[in-house]
């Protein structure tokens, strides 16, 4: 398998890897620009941008556009997060430069129909509706504005219903001129792919752009913590806490990646033995770490009746605690294996490899080998695990969200309370 990389004049850039022995690849173009790069006032525009993209253009309808994709038996759909949007495809071999002339012409030609609008306003409204609805969802929009307050990395991606009931026409057209230049954008593809037709591709489609002032720094993030608690009558009480961990371009990201592991990433992990086999207080909960460009987040969830949420609460904090003087090299050791085997396992899908290009070019500028990300996970110590989970346990600052019949939860202060004792 290998990976190639090539930059049009303009600054747009492109990167593929093939897989012999595919007939499907897939294809698409994120673009650097989510929600952390909206101001206040466009809180929730990137998504809403990307549900346009696919309400029409110059040459296509919205429903020309799922016809175009659908009819070679192709898969279309986009996703927008904090810090860039994806426009993705999943096609045969022989319709890339298809899936490529579709995605390319909803990013350049998008209609903004006022009409089509409205229609997509009521969908994504709806949308915010489902999420408010779905406890362990709203949750954690709930814990990362906590975590950031009056930030953009803490806004939703979603915006708040009064934004998204105002945005209009030429405000998606004053995002688009902002953030959406060639060099703002990578094409990558995996699979059965042919570099050289795509960069032929790409350049007749993109060639003609041309670059845009880079857009202003972005808010560098302020992690602070704090503590949303809102008590309703569900069935659970979900919990979320969250430590700030390193960004993504720290080495310790894969030292945070293996605590998070070894604490909560799968069936023989310390929180999810502890606390739902040897106590049976939960039927879900898990820990993660994530990263962002200048920040990043150890995140704990589970969800509990009112009745045990205090005990679930001190276990998971003892935890924690503990997790800083005994980590086993059996766990360390366990948690590398699962961190590799997931990340070759998906590395089996060409989708899984299209949006692992994208992400270690706008990360580093190019993309790592495989082998080179295997050695640093190989490279995390018990002793690395152990710091690392001593410095978790002695944060001050401390994010948790809490949602349900939540009355007797421990407030955080007594949580911080207990993890600094």
């Amino acid at each position: 398998m290998s990976v190639q990389i090539h930059t049009l004049s303009n600054g747009f850039r492109i990167a593929t890897e093939s897989m012999p022995g595919l007939k499907s690849a897939s294809v698409g173009i994120w673009v650097l620009a989510g929600g952390r790069h909206e101001r206040i006032e466009q809180n929730g525009i990137a998504h809403f941008l990307e549900h346009m993209a696919f309400k029409g253009t110059k040459r296509r309808s919205a429903l020309a556009i799922a016809e175009a994709i659908e009819d070679v038996g192709g898969y279309i759909n986009a996703y927008t997060s904090r810090e860039m949007t994806a426009y993705y495809a999943r096609v045969l071999e022989d319709d890339v430069a298809l899936a490529i002339d579709v995605i390319g012409d909803i990013l350049l030609n998008p209609m903004f129909d006022p009409g089509e609008i409205e229609v997509e306003r009521g969908v994504i409204l709806q949308e915010i509706g489902q999420t408010l609805d779905t406890p362990d969802d709203i949750v954690f929009d709930w814990l990362q504005e906590v975590a950031y307050p009056d930030q953009p990395l803490g806004r939703t991606i979603l915006g708040p219903t009064e934004r998204v009931s105002a945005f209009s026409r030429n405000d998606f057209s004053t995002f688009v001129g902002e953030h959406y230049g060639p060099g703002q954008m990578i094409l990558c593809a995996a699979g059965a792919v042919d570099h050289d037709a795509i960069c032929r591709e790409a350049e007749a489609m993109f060639g003609h752009m041309s670059p845009i002032a880079q857009p202003s720094l972005i808010q560098p993030a302020r992690f602070q913590g704090g503590e949303r608690r809102e008590v309703k009558a569900l069935e659970q009480v979900h919990f979320a806490l969250a430590l700030e961990g390193p960004n993504y371009r720290d080495p310790a990201i894969y030292t945070a990646q293996i605590y998070a592991n070894a604490m909560g990433g799968g069936m023989s992990s310390r929180l999810f033995q502890e606390v739902r086999e040897n106590k049976g207080l939960c039927y879900t909960i898990f820990a993660q770490a994530g990263a962002y460009e200048d920040t990043g987040l150890t995140t704990i969830y589970a969800g509990t009746s009112a009745e045990d949420i205090a005990e679930l609460t001190q276990i998971t904090v003892d935890e924690m605690k503990r997790a800083a003087s005994d980590m086993s090299e059996a766990e360390v050791a366990r948690a590398r294996t699962q961190m590799k085997a997931g990340m070759l396992m998906g590395l089996e899908s060409p989708s899984h490899r299209a949006e692992r290009l994208a992400r270690m070019l706008s990360i580093w500028g190019r993309v790592p080998g495989v082998e080179e990300t295997v050695a640093k996970i190989d490279a995390v110590t018990v002793a690395d695990v152990r710091t690392f989970a001593e410095k978790m346990a002695g944060q001050t600052g401390t994010a948790l969200a809490l949602y349900g019949p939540a009355s007797a939860a421990p407030t955080l202060d007594s949580l911080r309370e207990r993890l600094a004792a």
